[in-house]
C-alpha cells in the first residue's frame, strides 16, 4: 500500500515537472507581444531563468514610468469605449493627454491616486436576460492597462497550455481547434462545466493571495485591492461589493485567470484533458468513468475555493450521441456534428433584423455596406459549422432585405413570394456586393 502512494507521488511530481518544464519552453525573450518600454531584455531573461524567492518587487516604478502610461493611453485610446461615472470620454481624453498622463503619474508615485467609482450598466445575454458591466473611466482604464503590462508576462510565464482566454496569441479558434481535435482522438465523453457567476463571486482574499505568491510590491498590492475594492454605481444606487472583479475592468481578465489557475494545475495532475477560455471550460475524457471522476474532482475544487457550478448548466454527456452533446464557445458540439448554438445564430439575426428594418430609408448599397461586415465576420467564426446553416442564414437575409425594398415601393409583404423572388433574386443581391456564405464557404474548402 506504501508503495502504491509512493508511486502516485511521483507520478504526481513527474507531472508537475513536466508542466514546468512546459511553460519554460515558452521562453519570455522571445515573447513580441510584451511591452518593450515596460519589460527590458534583462528582465524578460531573468523572468525566463527564475528570480530569488520566485517572487517580483519594485514593480510600482514599472506601473507609474511615464512611457509606460503613454503606452497604456494608446491601448485604451485604439479600443475606445464609453465614459466612465465623470463623464469623459476617450476624445476629451485626448485633448489634454500629456497633463493627463503627467497627473496620473504624480498621483501613482506619490500614493495619492485612488480610482473613482465605476458605472454599472448592463448588456443583453439572450432570452430576455442581461448581464452586468462596469465602466471604469477613461483614467482609471490607463491605469488598469499600465498594470496589466506589468504583471502580465510574470503569470503569463506559469499559465498552462489548457488555458486559452484572454490570453497573448491564444483565441477562442485555439480552443476549439483543441476540442474538435480530441474529438476526433476519442475522447467524446465530455464534462460541460458552467461556474455560476465567476467574476462577481471571486473570493477577494483568495485572488489577492494568489497574487501575493508572485508579486512582493506592497504599492502595487494596495493598487489592486483599490480596484477589487471599486464603488460601484448603478443610477441612484451606489455600493462597494464584498467579493469578485469588476465585468468590464481592464485587470479583470488577468486576475480571473490567475484564481483558476490552480485548476488547471489540478486537473492536469489528474491526467484530465482540460479546454478552458476563462470560466467557460469543459473536460474531454475517454468515457463515463473518467468523466465523472474529473466532475467530482471539479465539484470539490469549486466548493473549496468559494465558487459555485450551476447546477442547470452543468452535465456529463457522451457528444456522439444525440441530445448529450454540449456547448462551447458558440458552437454545438453533437452527433459527430459541429452547428452553431441557436443563441449565437439568434444574435447574428438580431444584428441583420436592427440593420434592414423596413423604416430604413438608405440606399440597398448603403445597407449592403451596413451588413456585408456583420455576415464576413460572423461567418469567419463559423465556417467549420454544418454547410445547411449557410443556406438558411443567406436565405433569412436576402427576405429581410426583399421586405424592405418592397416598403420602400410602398408594397406591404414580406418579401416571400414568387414574384419577389424573380425580381429580386439572388443573383441580383450578388451584384449588389451582398456577402454570400454559402459562396464563401465553397471557397474556403477549396483553398484547403
Amino acid at each position: 500500500m506504501k508503495d502504491i502512494q509512493l508511486q502516485k507521488e511521483e507520478q504526481a511530481s513527474s507531472v508537475r515537472k513536466d508542466a514546468k518544464q512546459g511553460a519554460e519552453a515558452q521562453d519570455p525573450r522571445k515573447w513580441e507581444w510584451v511591452e518593450a518600454g515596460v519589460w527590458t531584455e534583462r528582465m524578460l531573461a531573468a523572468l525566463a531563468n527564475g528570480v530569488k524567492g520566485d517572487k517580483w518587487y519594485s514593480m510600482m516604478d514599472k506601473v507609474y514610468a511615464r512611457r509606460t502610461l503613454e503606452a497604456a493611453w494608446k491601448r485604451v485610446e485604439s479600443n475606445s469605449g464609453a465614459a466612465g461615472i465623470d463623464r469623459m470620454s476617450v476624445e476629451q481624453f485626448r485633448t489634454n493627454q500629456d497633463r493627463y498622463l503627467l497627473e496620473l503619474h504624480e498621483s501613482l508615485r506619490e500614493g495619492s491616486y485612488q480610482p473613482e467609482a465605476v458605472r454599472r450598466v448592463y448588456i443583453p445575454k439572450g432570452k430576455g436576460e442581461t448581464r452586468p458591466l462596469g465602466i471604469p473611466t477613461v483614467k482609471d482604464r490607463v491605469v488598469q492597462t499600465a498594470l496589466k503590462m506589468a504583471l502580465e508576462p510574470i503569470f503569463e510565464k506559469e499559465f498552462l497550455p489548457m488555458s486559452y482566454g484572454f490570453r497573448p496569441g491564444r483565441g477562442c479558434k485555439d480552443a476549439l481547434r483543441e476540442v474538435d481535435g480530441l474529438i476526433k482522438d476519442g475522447y467524446t465523453w465530455v464534462v460541460d462545466a458552467d461556474l455560476k457567476s465567476y467574476f462577481d463571486s471571486i473570493p477577494r482574499a483568495g485572488l489577492l493571495s494568489r497574487v501575493k505568491e508572485k508579486i512582493g510590491d506592497g504599492r502595487v498590492l494596495s493598487l489592486l485591492d483599490s480596484y477589487l475594492c471599486q464603488e460601484i454605481v448603478e443610477e441612484m444606487k451606489m455600493w462597494i461589493p464584498t467579493m469578485g472583479t469588476p465585468q468590464g475592468a481592464v485587470i479583470s481578465p488577468l486576475l480571473a485567470n490567475v484564481y483558476l489557475h490552480p485548476l488547471d494545475i489540478r486537473m492536469m495532475e489528474s491526467e484530465h484533458k482540460m479546454v478552458r477560455y476563462a470560466d467557460d471550460f469543459v473536460i474531454m475524457c475517454r468515457s463515463r468513468g473518467e468523466a465523472e471522476s474529473a466532475l467530482t474532482q471539479v465539484r470539490e475544487w469549486t466548493e473549496n475555493n468559494g465558487l459555485t457550478l450551476h447546477p442547470e448548466k452543468t452535465h456529463v454527456g457522451n457528444c456522439l450521441e444525440s441530445g448529450q452533446g454540449f456547448e462551447f464557445l458558440g458552437y454545438r458540439f453533437e452527433a459527430g456534428r459541429r452547428e452553431v448554438r441557436k443563441k449565437s445564430l439568434q444574435t447574428l439575426k438580431d444584428k441583420i433584423r436592427g440593420q434592414t428594418k423596413r423604416t430604413r430609408g438608405d440606399s440597398l448599397k448603403r445597407i449592403i455596406e451596413d451588413i456585408n461586415p456583420i455576415l464576413k465576420g460572423w461567418f469567419g467564426y463559423f465556417k467549420h459549422a454544418m454547410r445547411t446553416t449557410f443556406k438558411a442564414t443567406d436565405g433569412f437575409t436576402r427576405r429581410r432585405l426583399r421586405a424592405l425594398l418592397r416598403k420602400q415601393q410602398k408594397r406591404p409583404g414580406q418579401g416571400r413570394c414568387l414574384a419577389d423572388h424573380q425580381r429580386w433574386s439572388n443573383a441580383f443581391f450578388a451584384k449588389q456586393g451582398l456577402f454570400t456564405m454559402v459562396e464563401a464557404h465553397v471557397l474556403a474548402r477549396q483553398s484547403r
